[in-house]
């Protein structure tokens, strides 16, 4: 049976200790019994190892940073479209996803390139700060919840909090404390 060509492009391209999702994606996508992969790498920094993996990656661009905003995106998909013609694009890590999903629409009709990617209300949803409020409204049981910004406000949490506690950054890192 012959398969389908696609192209796939593909973000989150890191590949160290604490390596982002892309990699493992373009792996699965590779192994497809259904379809002939051309991957071509996102990325966002020019030392992110996926993009020297050739045997995984065909080609690779750089994208802007996702606090340059929608426009320098729109942009940037347009010029890679030129080349690529990109069936789909997979975004991998949170922080970019804000933008794509805000051009998701414009991707499809104006690029033809195609997303999996939830609504804006469905994405702010699930967001860290919503999480105890979506649990409630899912029926899901969510462990008690804080949002500080100064680390003196950690103290102030004992009153509510029982340790130990899980301290998460905005997009990485997570680090279980004992004590204060």
């Amino acid at each position: 049976m012959k398969k389908n060509s696609i192209t796939v492009g593909v973000t989150g391209l890191n590949n160290i200790d604490s390596p982002g999702p892309g990699i493992p994606v373009i792996r699965a996508l590779k192994e497809s019994l259904d379809f002939d992969v051309r991957i071509v790498g996102l990325s966002y920094k020019t030392l992110e190892p996926g993009i020297y993996m050739h045997e995984l990656v065909d080609k690779v661009y750089q994208l802007p940073l996702p606090t340059a905003g929608t426009s320098m995106l729109k942009d940037r998909l347009s010029y890679i479209q030129n080349y690529e013609k990109l069936d789909v694009i997979i975004p991998n890590f949170d922080a970019e996803l804000h933008n794509f999903i805000k051009i998701a629409q414009w991707m499809k009709e104006e690029l033809g390139i195609a997303t999996f990617l939830p609504s804006m209300e469905s994405f702010e949803e699930r967001q860290k700060s919503e999480l105890n409020k979506f649990g409630e409204k899912q029926g899901i049981k969510v462990p008690a919840s804080r949002m500080v910004s100064q680390i003196q406000e950690l103290k102030k949490l004992e009153e509510e909090i029982d340790y130990p506690m899980v301290i998460k950054g905005r997009y990485y890192d997570a680090y279980i404390a004992s004590s204060f």
